[in-house]
């Protein structure tokens, strides 16, 4: 299938300049793509998987897809989709940002046909005056203006610093033809007008017959109409230290049933016999939820590879049964960062005091003793219905925690100090 029909069929196009000028040119030779992320942050999260998944798939195909790191363009700000001024950062919080954003896109993209590039490096060369006359000259204020990403904005207010965005995407755009053959820039929906210029700026430059292309991506919205990769918790990032694999693994699994054959199509390279037979399964025995653990497996082993799934799977079917005692402790780190915890010193004690004074899990002594003898409370994972049984916090998970689930689904993480 060719790259453009199988993203069609995956419903991850949007808009495109030139559809069929870019099927025969992908069908005939290698092209050059490339997508741009600012350096806002040192991680990135689930939302920028999404332009990642296209350069992905046409890597895979034997294309070649750049990413730039927004070095210069990050000091600035991206008005796209804000209401608002972004805040400006030091050049020392930029430089960090950028080498964390890097490490994870070779751990994506691999080191293979594939090339990071730094904005900075062209942007910050350009003199004030070569940028008014080289450029400069070429935009037109009207259409500019026009553009959605600027024309939201005027009501509230643009700075001329933002409004200048759009100008230095499209030299991005221009230097990578140039430099690094690139004919085809990804972005997502809102970045439509600032692609765009960037193909009249090349038209402006190198001739109006250059083959250039602009593909957006549509904006992903979920079944209930709010945007996909929010959540409760906030944004689900790449970086295994913000997003543990584990939460990762379960952000997908737990994916609503009218949204999991979407998010196959888009966030797997499964192939489409496999996607309809999980599609099929939906519908027959939504209670098995086959398709959200497949989806969970293919982009949890695409992020974090293959031996997070394993771990993601191990503290799920643990914390399932209860069987929590063979967990290691760099999987409890994981399964119970988000769980009710506490600080409790390494000493033994009775369980009754411990639950009620130290960790402040029973309300009472009566209470605590209730739940013991009536086999409510297991410590790591073991029944305990001893009043007089004795909790030694170092003996299990390199003495580091106690694990305790009362009733059938209340669990407790008492860290070891």
């Amino acid at each position: 299938m060719n790259i453009i029909d199988e993203l069609k069929w995956r419903g991850a196009v949007n808009q495109t300049t030139d559809e069929e000028g870019l099927r025969e040119l992908a069908e005939k030779q290698q092209i050059g793509l490339y997508c741009g992320v600012d350096p806002t942050g040192d991680s990135l999260h689930i939302g920028h998987l999404i332009p990642f998944m296209m350069l992905k798939r046409f890597q895979l195909q034997g294309h070649h897809p750049v990413i730039v790191i927004g070095g210069g363009t990050g000091a600035i700000g991206d008005p796209s989709g804000k209401n608002s001024e972004r805040v400006l950062q030091t050049m020392d919080q930029v430089k960090h940002n950028e080498d964390a954003i890097s490490a994870q896109m070779i751990k994506l993209f691999g080191t293979e046909n594939f090339t990071i590039v730094n904005n900075y490096d062209w942007l910050s060369k350009l003199s004030l005056l070569d940028f008014l006359r080289d450029y400069g000259k070429l935009f037109n204020v009207n259409t500019m203006l026009n553009k959605e990403v600027v024309a939201s904005r005027l009501e509230v207010g643009i700075s001329f610093t933002e409004f200048t965005y759009q100008i230095l995407q499209s030299i991005d755009f221009l230097h990578l033809y140039k430099h690094e053959n690139v004919q085809l820039q990804i972005g997502g929906a809102d970045q439509w007008g600032n692609i765009t210029a960037g193909i009249d700026l090349i038209h402006k430059v190198e001739g109006s017959d250059t083959d250039v292309f602009a593909l957006t991506i549509p904006l992903m919205l979920k079944a209930d109409g709010t945007k996909f990769g929010k959540t409760a918790g906030g944004a689900v990032w790449l970086d295994p230290k913000k997003t543990s694999p584990y939460e990762f693994y379960q952000f997908w699994i737990n994916q609503d049933d009218r949204d999991v054959v979407k998010y196959l199509k888009y966030f797997t390279f499964l192939g489409e016999d496999e996607i309809n037979e999980l599609a099929d399964k939906v519908q027959t025995h939504p209670e098995k939820r086959e398709a959200q653990r497949r989806l969970a497996e293919e982009v949890t082993k695409f992020v974090h590879g293959e031996q997070a799934v394993v771990e993601a799977q191990h503290i799920t079917q643990a914390l399932f049964s209860g069987e929590v005692q063979d967990l290691t402790a760099e999987e409890i780190e994981q399964g119970f960062k988000n769980m009710p915890s506490v600080e409790v010193s390494d000493e033994k004690k009775n369980i009754i005091l411990w639950l009620v004074d130290d960790t402040k899990i029973e309300a009472s002594r009566r209470q605590a003793r209730e739940d013991v003898k009536n086999g409510a409370i297991r410590i790591n994972g073991e029944k305990v219905q001893d009043v007089d049984a004795e909790i030694d916090p170092s003996a299990h998970f390199d003495g580091k925690f106690v694990i305790v689930r009362r009733g059938k689904k209340k669990y407790f993480l008492a860290r070891v100090k």
